[in-house]
């Protein structure tokens, strides 16, 4: 049950790390970083850069994500079932469901509201309806990677504590 236990608690650092470093690490240096190479495209370089690296995150998520989840089940089944079980899995349900959404429906529409834009998206005029449908989109998106990071941490918690 340790190797059960571990593999699940390794896959949930993984997922949970990755959305952190995602956030606090990638993004702001990728930004950063192109923009000052090159003023004129490099925010639309750094766009595009990144969403790949998302669409990418966004599988390794819900590989994690189903690792747990199997882990759980084998905890549930093979030995003693794990505190609070049914709310652990029911949160690991949630955690891949918002990865999905995100990943899946949320991005395709960034990326074909991206396509109608030749320049940098800030570019546009405030008024300009692809402007505020990206930006209700990437609101959308980081708000449900921050979910599913405070989610994550709570499962982290219940880790540590057994």
């Amino acid at each position: 049950m340790f190797v059960i236990r571990y593999v699940a608690l390794a896959a949930l650092v993984v997922w949970l790390g990755g959305m952190i470093v995602l956030g606090v690490l990638v993004a702001p240096s990728t930004f950063r970083v192109l923009q000052a190479a090159d003023p004129a495209t490099g925010r639309v370089l750094a766009g595009a850069l990144f969403g790949d690296i998302l669409r990418q995150f966004y599988l390794l998520a819900y590989a994690c994500g189903a690792v747990i989840l199997f882990c759980l089940l084998v905890m549930k089944f093979m030995g003693p079932p794990p505190r609070a079980f049914v709310l652990r899995a029911a949160i690991v349900v949630v955690m891949l469901a918002l990865a999905v959404y995100a990943g899946v429906p949320v991005s395709r529409e960034i990326a074909q509201v991206q396509s109608q834009v030749t320049g940098p998206m800030n570019a546009l005029p405030d008024t300009d309806p692809r402007r505020a449908r990206f930006n209700r989109l990437h609101t959308t998106s980081t708000t449900l990677m921050t979910i599913d990071m405070a989610l994550g941490l709570v499962l982290l918690f219940w880790y540590v504590r057994e």
